[in-house]
């Protein structure tokens, strides 16, 4: 069976993207036999061109792709890093958690429209927190290699609610 609209896949793969040393990579997330990456085919909750790679493969096929940064999560814009003033951090008592204020940690963040979004502490001074709200992989290409493990048909439910059910997909 090949991968297609409405199929349900498994695969173990390595994702890395260039790393700081020119010529090596940084590992970003690798799947297991145990715990692979399982979707539906065609549902639209993944990037375009990673299901573009991988179509009509069939179980045992190896993929080996790059994925430019602007066809992955885009290029870093400098106006997604803002200054915020340190008041914003504080509890009712002036205070700040020091622990959670921490430059390199990621934090729940809410803008003045309610949209609910995560900044990375990038810089900290005396009156403000520096947050960059670019994806963590903005302006990164992504390498992706591995191996097809399961191709199936996916239930009808599975395609009414638009995600896989069951082993390593959602559960109801």
């Amino acid at each position: 069976m090949i991968i297609e609209n409405k199929k349900v896949v498994s695969l173990n793969y390595v994702l890395t993207t260039p790393a700081a040393e020119k010529g090596g990579e940084e590992l970003i997330e690798k799947t297991t036999t145990e715990n692979p990456f399982v979707f539906l085919f065609g549902a639209g909750g993944l990037l375009e061109q990673f299901e573009s790679e991988l179509k009509s493969l069939k179980v045992g096929d190896a993929f080996d792709f790059v994925i430019v940064a602007k066809n992955a999560y885009g290029v870093s814009h400098s106006d997604h890093i803002v200054e915020i003033p340190k008041t914003a951090f504080q509890d009712k008592d002036g205070n700040i958690d020091e622990e959670m204020v921490n430059e390199g940690n990621v934090l729940p963040m809410v803008d003045h429209e309610g949209n609910r979004m995560e900044g990375l502490i990038v810089g900290i001074t005396e009156t403000s927190i520096k947050m960059d709200f670019n994806h963590p992989l903005a302006g990164k290409d992504l390498h992706f290699k591995g191996e097809v493990i399961e191709v199936r048909r996916a239930s009808e439910e599975e395609i009414a609610h638009g995600h896989v059910h069951g082993e390593h997909g959602h559960q109801h």
